[in-house]
């Protein structure tokens, strides 16, 4: 990319700023959307796992070349799963540095302005953008640990009007978070629109802005009902209506601060600052005002509610990312002329700051989850790496559909780590339901026969299996009388359902 590789890659400080992004923000196997991406690439490499309700993770993995990767990997390098899912995750943040890197090279001439950038964004990597439900990084691998550096290398490479790379990955983006690839399209016809509009010079439409008008099929002007109408509004960040004031200040004021750099910027008076800078910041502008007024559109009557799922804000992802990269570069440019020590007193708090963030986040975990490791100082962890090496491939469970949110799980998902198939819980697979319609009322049926489980007797469990195949069950507490389990340890039991009990 001629516009950033003037200067010679430190791959060996960026080595080190992705171990320290590690010890800052942590690394754990199963968390969140984990749940739905990892469980696709595990049955991938092993088909007999995961034999009732992949529906609730193949709906996305389909989709995308995420799942596929991690599995062609594990093939070729004989390595585990967890260990394949942990390497790629750090090669996915050294990735997500180097074209951090790159972005803050292209955006500044100066040496400390390019390392205040990448400094302050290794610090609050996994800081949220906005109210989207997106971090900027997450300590975890899913689909936009690849997305994310493979869109900022294609827009470096559209900056420097290289555009059949951009064009190139740009599809592979599509390939592995079609979602994000919008927001990648977006921003691009933006920069375009916006120094089309500034110049009077002609220049050829870059091939990526001809996908800018694509509508997407299978949506209907009609009122969400029933199952999906539940799911949908339980992710009340798709609708820009359910937003507080502090939302709306983390959505405005960087497109604030970024007017206001172009404006400084295109008048000469932004010290150290580019050209690509002055693109950047006066491209977000118009791109975040869009994607507000698209998400006001799905917001202004239940007839959208079909549409919300796009999540058009999901844009702000992309926005806090470069805005943070270019407020670190200007407070780099500014601040530590002269006094180096700025960098430390800057960066020093912010990362003790995301550091704590990330311990109350997952308290009952190790701030690393490394690969290696066959227990866990987390009691929930620790029965489900029971479960995977202890019950048959083929067993699917039941446990309470709301364990997601309990105290001491710390959102590790029971598919991602145990590798076994369990009912339709209500948090992660309520989010599959919430894009994908179809799925709803099968969600909805699941969710609420295990709601309450940890609570249920032997009559129940009897009960329970003849509704569905479930051959085990999970229970946090004490076991019912009349069950026999093998695993009781630390607040949880692990069951068989009794013989019999399906009837046949």
């Amino acid at each position: 990319m001629k516009i950033a590789l003037k200067q010679r890659l430190p791959i060996v400080r960026l080595g080190l700023l992705t171990a320290a992004a590690v010890a800052i923000h942590g690394y754990h196997l199963g968390v969140e959307d984990a749940e739905i991406y990892i469980p696709a690439a595990r049955k991938l490499l092993h088909p007999s796992l995961y034999p009732f309700g992949e529906e609730f993770f193949l709906s996305h993995g389909r989709l995308s070349l995420f799942s596929p990767i991690l599995a062609w990997t594990a093939r070729l390098t004989h390595l585990s799963m967890d260990w394949t899912i942990s390497l790629w995750y750090l090669i996915s943040l050294f990735a997500t540095l180097i074209s951090c890197w790159l972005l803050a090279a292209a955006s500044f001439s100066s040496s400390r302005a390019r390392w205040c950038s990448v400094l302050v964004i290794t610090a609050v990597l996994a800081m949220p953008a906005t109210n989207t439900g997106l971090l900027l990084v997450d300590p975890y691998l899913t689909a936009r640990s690849f997305s994310t550096p493979l869109i900022l290398f294609a827009l470096l490479s559209y900056l420097g009007h290289r555009y059949t790379v951009a064009a190139v990955l740009t599809l592979f983006t599509a390939a592995i978070h079609p979602q994000m690839a919008v927001c990648l399209i977006g921003l691009v016809g933006s920069i375009w629109l916006v120094g089309k509009s500034s110049s009077a010079v002609r220049e050829r439409v870059p091939v990526l802005a001809s996908f800018a008008g694509i509508i997407p099929a299978g949506f209907t002007l009609t009122p969400a009902q029933g199952p999906y109408r539940e799911a949908l509004y339980a992710r009340d960040y798709f609708f820009l209506s359910n937003w507080s004031w502090y939302h709306w200040l983390g959505m405005l004021a960087p497109l604030a601060f970024l007017t206001w750099f172009s404006v400084q910027s295109r008048n000469g008076r932004l010290r150290g600052s580019t050209p690509v800078f002055q693109r950047l910041s006066f491209g977000l502008v118009p791109f975040g005002a869009v994607s507000i007024l698209i998400a006001a559109v799905f917001t202004s009557s239940h007839n959208m509610d079909m549409f919300a799922r796009l999540q058009p804000l999901r844009s702000f992802h992309l926005i806090t990312l470069v805005f943070v990269l270019l407020l670190g570069g200007v407070i780099g440019e500014y601040a530590a002329k002269g006094r180096p020590w700025v960098l430390a007193a800057i960066c020093v708090p912010l990362a003790a700051g995301m550091f704590v963030v990330a311990r109350d986040t997952y308290p009952s975990s190790p701030h690393i989850e490394f690969p290696w490791l066959k227990t866990s100082s987390n009691a929930w962890v620790n029965t489900l790496l029971w479960v995977r090496e202890n019950t048959p491939e083929d067993a699917v469970f039941a446990v309470d559909s709301r364990y997601f949110k309990e105290p001491g799980v710390d959102v590790h998902g029971f598919r991602a780590v145990s590798e076994r198939s369990m009912l339709a819980d209500y948090f992660k697979d309520g989010g599959v339901a919430a894009m994908f319609p179809n799925l709803a009322v099968e969600w909805k049926q699941m969710s609420d026969a295990t709601y309450g489980l940890n609570h249920f007797q032997t009559r129940d469990f009897v009960g329970l299996a003849h509704q569905y195949p479930v051959t085990w069950a999970v229970i946090h507490g004490p076991a019912p009388d009349g069950m026999t389990c093998p695993y009781q340890q630390r607040g949880y039991a692990v069951c068989p359902i009794p013989k019999g009990s399906t009837g046949r």
